[in-house]
């Protein structure tokens, strides 16, 4: 199929109509939609007023095998348009002459009805869009509605959890504290050493200040208190002083405090059932917090068990120290033999009450030097030294020697009391003779110190600890003593350290009599003490006999 063209002189509006009318009739009869037809026709007939202002143009037709109509307007305004046809444009192109006017009108009113109606149809479809559309912003703005309340409901949950991060995290950071505060502080039996933890502990984190007020033995304040604090002696409940009320957990409230009138104070009483005395904090802020107030009240209720504690150990251990020493003996003066001794207490623990030393002449003129521990410590370790004591006397005026003497102790002991045990050392001095017997009970090795600074350590095996349940008799041994030499008898105490073993501890000491200078027995006790408690801390009591052959 080849292309029809033609070209139409448009000179009077009679030639624009005849033109537009067979253009649109050609375009329907090729297919083109009505709203094309429509703006094709609009805009030719825009063209062809204009061109015939001007005094008329050619108006050039080409209907292309390809389907498409093209229209070109020549005059000083050229104008192009190609239509797009569905179907082929019949050829050849029919004149503008062939085209009656008045069909030509009823069939632009006929495109005009159709047009109308798809508009119409339009106009529904947009109608319905625009509903649809509604109903869809409706559906969004509900949509985020829900977002924004979902949105709220998950930072109030993330605020709520937040908060419960950070109460359980203040919880176990008190509770944390707590624990470690009651260890630090049970940790001692000094009561004035937790007196000077308390503000250790407490300031800054929890107080600017802290004071603790104490009562003495007549339950009476040892020095004079805050006003605040009076309160909290007299009654047992922590008192609140602010200019205005705290509302504190199980606490009262006053009025402000004049030492402290810009910040609360917060009077506990140390103790439960017996108040120790008040703990007096100074408020590190503007106000105390209610869960802190509630770990600093179980800490002073814990701080005045410690204290309590720490009295109760004080009285026992001044009881037993005072009983201990009273006990001790007063060291014979016997010729040929002098004789000097030392105790010291424990300085940490109640380990005080055990040790004893003895020296007393026998009938026979001889002189017998006794060192011995008792297992435990406290009251009943020095009833039981001084049972063993006077029944060990009892047993050498006898005449009885040093093995014998620790046989028949031995058998008391595991009879009388069956759950304790003792080491014991016992060493006989004979004027006379250069001899000195001796035999032990599960005790450390005496140590030897000849004239000319030769040192040995005894340690032949000893015998089992007293009380032990079973039978056992004691074996004695001699050794040669010439004048001048120095024996020493000792308690585990003495040579025993947590962080050694006591062969060390025996060691040091055996060094320590190997340096000793010419000095009396009092002042030779004193310079083996010196560099075998250098560290000055010692967790037992601790008994020195030194022996020493004179001339006869």
């Amino acid at each position: 199929m080849t292309a029809a063209s033609d070209t139409w002189t448009i000179a009077r509006a009679a030639d624009g109509a005849r033109a537009r009318a067979l253009l649109a009739r050609l375009a329907a009869d090729a297919g083109v939609p009505v709203p094309d037809r429509a703006r094709f026709l609009s805009a030719l007939g825009t063209r062809l007023r204009r061109a015939l202002a001007s005094g008329g143009a050619e108006l050039a037709v080409t209907a292309g095998a390809d389907g498409r109509l093209r229209v070109a307007l020549g005059g000083p305004e050229p104008w192009q348009y190609t239509l797009v046809c569905p179907s082929p444009v019949p050829g050849p192109l029919p004149r503008p002459d062939d085209t009656p006017l008045a069909e030509a009108l009823l069939d632009a009113d006929e495109d005009a009805a159709a047009l109308l109606t798809e508009l119409a149809e339009t106009e529904e479809l947009v109608r319905l869009h625009r509903e649809e559309l509604h109903q869809t912003n409706q559906g969004v703005l509900a949509l985020h509605a829900e977002l924004e309340a979902a949105a709220r409901a998950q930072r109030a949950l993330l605020d709520a959890e937040r908060a419960a991060r950070a109460e359980a995290e203040k919880a176990r950071r008190l509770l944390t504290f707590l624990a470690d505060a009651s260890a630090a502080l049970n940790a001692s039996l000094d009561h004035e050493d937790i007196v000077r933890r308390l503000p250790e502990l407490l300031v800054p984190g929890y107080a600017r200040h802290v004071d603790v007020w104490l009562m003495d033995d007549e339950r009476m304040p040892t020095e004079e208190p805050a006003a605040a604090t009076m309160p909290a002696l007299r009654t047992g409940r922590p008192q609140h002083a602010g200019s205005r009320p705290g509302g504190l957990p199980g606490v009262d409230d006053l009025p402000a405090s004049a030492l402290c009138p810009d910040r609360p104070l917060l009077c506990l009483p140390l103790g439960a059932r017996t108040v120790q005395g008040v703990l007096t904090l100074v408020a590190p802020g503007e106000r105390f917090d209610p869960d802190t107030t509630v770990m600093l009240l179980e800490l002073a209720r814990r701080a005045g068990t410690a204290l309590d504690n720490a009295r109760r150990y004080e009285q026992h251990r001044d009881v037993a120290e005072a009983l201990q020493r009273a006990q001790l003996t007063d060291l014979p003066d016997t010729p040929g033999l002098a004789l000097a001794a030392r105790y010291l207490p424990a300085t940490r623990g109640l380990n005080i009450g055990g040790d004893w030393y003895d020296a007393f002449s026998q009938p026979d003129g001889s002189v017998l030097a006794v060192i011995g521990d008792v297992t435990g410590h406290g009251l009943r370790a020095a009833v039981i030294m001084g049972q063993l004591r006077t029944a060990l006397r009892a047993y050498a005026v006898e005449g009885n020697g040093p093995a014998r003497i620790l046989t028949l102790l031995h058998r008391m002991l595991r009879h009388q009391q069956p759950e304790l045990y003792a080491t014991c050392a016992i060493a006989r001095f004979t004027p006379g003779e250069p001899d000195m017997v001796w035999a032990a009970a599960g005790h450390p090795p005496a140590v030897a110190r000849g004239p000319e600074g030769e040192v040995r350590v005894l340690e032949a095996k000893p015998g089992i600890m007293l009380g032990v349940p079973l039978p056992y008799e004691y074996e004695e041994h001699t050794v040669e003593l010439p004048t001048g030499s120095t024996v020493a008898l000792y308690t585990d105490g003495l040579v025993e350290r947590r962080s050694a073993g006591i062969d060390a501890g025996i060691d040091r000491l055996a060094r320590a009599m190997g340096t000793l200078g010419p000095v009396d027995l009092d002042g030779a006790a004193d310079a083996l003490l010196k560099p075998m408690l250098h560290d000055s801390e010692h967790d037992d009591d601790i008994c020195l006999l030194l022996c020493r052959t004179l001339p006869g």
